[in-house]
């Protein structure tokens, strides 16, 4: 990713220890998990649709 934006999220504990696991079982970092869940539910972005 050439553009990336650091955020800071508060998430529930139950919540980061699910995608801790499901981040482990795709054999991704839990930034990638986190990046990789909202992209297969919006699809790829594709650079046409951003808003100006």
């Amino acid at each position: 990713m050439a553009d990336e934006r650091r955020i800071s999220l508060r998430l529930p504990t139950d919540l980061h220890a699910r995608l801790v696991e499901q981040a482990r079982a795709d054999r991704r970092s839990l930034n990638s998990e986190i990046v990789h869940l909202p992209e297969a539910a919006l699809g790829p972005v594709d650079g046409g649709n951003e808003p100006p």
